[in-house]
């Protein structure tokens, strides 16, 4: 998959973006089990940029690291914008960062269902107090879907941080 190739260059653009408005990082992951934040310290230095980490997989996890309300989950399902929202939210309060990145979703091969089939994905992102979401569904295996969500997740906040003022 040629977009893997492109994860470190994306990294480092992130990096350099980061470190130019003094800004931390927080990952708060589901569905990539920590891929991000493993992506993410692959660059040396990271720990300039990068604050932390949140592999928040199971629903307990993301009311306590996170502070997801249970009712939502309940509500809503853990894939969904509601639990992104909450997730990219809660990375912020719990951490110093002020960029955060929330993943949530179904990377199969089980798991789907018709509202959410496998390869269906939350994103959040939360950049200088702004947050923003979006549903994604990626083809195939789960390895692909789980670097397919690790690359868009990285690129959008690119582009978000890119046309902060």
């Amino acid at each position: 998959m040629e977009q893997e190739h492109d994860t470190p260059a994306l990294v480092l653009r992130l990096a350099e973006l980061l470190q130019q408005r003094r800004w931390m990082l927080a990952t708060a992951e589901s569905c990539t089990g920590g891929l991000i934040a493993g992506a993410c310290t692959d660059l040396a230095g990271s720990s300039a940029w990068f604050e932390r980490g949140f592999v928040s997989y199971s629903n307990e996890a993301k009311s306590e690291l996170l502070g997801v309300d249970a009712a939502l989950i309940a509500a809503h399902g853990a894939v969904s914008e509601a639990v992104a929202r909450a997730m990219a939210a809660g990375a912020i309060a719990h951490s110093k960062a002020q960029v955060a990145l929330a993943v949530t979703g179904v990377a199969g091969p089980s798991g789907g269902t018709a509202d959410k089939p496998v390869g269906t994905v939350w994103f959040g992102w939360s950049v200088d107090g702004q947050l923003r979401t979006e549903r994604r569904r990626f083809d195939g295996d789960r390895a692909t879907v789980r670097a397919a969500t690790v690359f868009h997740a990285l690129q959008t906040l690119v582009a978000l941080i890119r046309h902060q003022p």
